[in-house]
């Protein structure tokens, strides 16, 4: 499997870029593979970053696509990570290049990450939706095909590459609240990795972000609390969401969330 995500114009409160940097932390993925920026990047966008080393000297980092490879802890097959910038220039190349790297290492399916600004209460857990265009996916798992027209960023360009080659593709797009959509989103990073976690069917050390998550709503809810335009907004989508969604207690959901407990204790199934 391959997990993608790229900052900028698919990444919302930079969600999808920080939940990929937070999978790559805690399975030690070791790098694979690592663009030439020059033909893709325009760095008056994207600027490198120069840093002192370990021996005092100072270095540029430049901004580009990388490629790591990890074996999460219960897996039974390594997981390819991609992620940089979203590039400036030459997508149709930048894609044939990393399509290229990802067959050569034997990749599967390609699960892309995004983070949009929508029309959500910060109260209620995030909503990450989840498309398709293969078939055996949207049938495997019960998904709908994505009914978007319009704009698309490098995860649709790589999504279609990557189709027309014959992988199948998933895509994962969490809602982060757009009245609060800065930086960071921890809990729509949450979010996402909870789904990951689903998908893979092996537990995702979370470390301090359900508290951070929990920190960053309490915050929200000062802020909502000091004015009465937001509150009243924030209710109003409480509403909405609640009345569009009964709370979820179906059987298949409960059975996922048990599972899901099993899998932390270390005593659930391992698919």
């Amino acid at each position: 499997m391959v997990l993608a995500a790229f900052e900028g114009w698919n990444d919302a409160g930079e969600a999808a870029s920080s939940a990929l940097a937070h999978l790559a932390e805690v399975w030690q993925a070791e790098p694979v593979a690592a663009l030439d920026p020059e033909p893709y990047h325009d760095f008056q966008v994207n600027r490198p970053v120069v840093a002192l080393g370990d021996d005092g000297r100072r270095r540029i980092t430049w901004p580009t696509t990388r490629i790591s490879r990890a074996r999460p802890p219960g897996a039974h097959h390594d997981v390819l990570l991609v992620r940089g910038p979203e590039p400036s220039m030459r997508w149709m190349t930048w894609t044939d290049e990393v399509l290229g790297h990802l067959q050569r290492a034997g990749a599967g399916m390609l699960v892309t990450l995004g983070a949009l600004l929508a029309d959500v209460p910060h109260t209620r857990p995030i909503p990450v939706t989840s498309t398709a265009d293969d078939e055996e996916l949207l049938h495997r798992l019960a998904l709908e095909p994505s009914r978007y027209e319009g704009p698309t960023g490098i995860l649709g360009v790589l999504q279609d590459a990557a189709g027309r080659r014959g992988v199948p593709t998933l895509s994962l797009w969490a809602a982060v609240p757009h009245y609060v959509g800065h930086s960071p989103s921890p809990k729509a990073v949450l979010a996402l990795l909870t789904r990951i976690e689903e998908l893979l069917a092996v537990p995702v050390p979370l470390g301090d972000l359900p508290e951070e998550a929990r920190a960053w709503q309490t915050g929200v809810d000062e802020l909502a609390g000091e004015d009465a335009e937001i509150a009243e907004y924030v209710r109003q989508l409480e509403q909405a969401k609640d009345t569009a969604e009964l709370p979820e207690a179906t059987g298949e959901a409960i059975a996922r969330e048990f599972e899901r407990y099993l899998r932390r204790r270390g005593d659930g199934p391992r698919g």
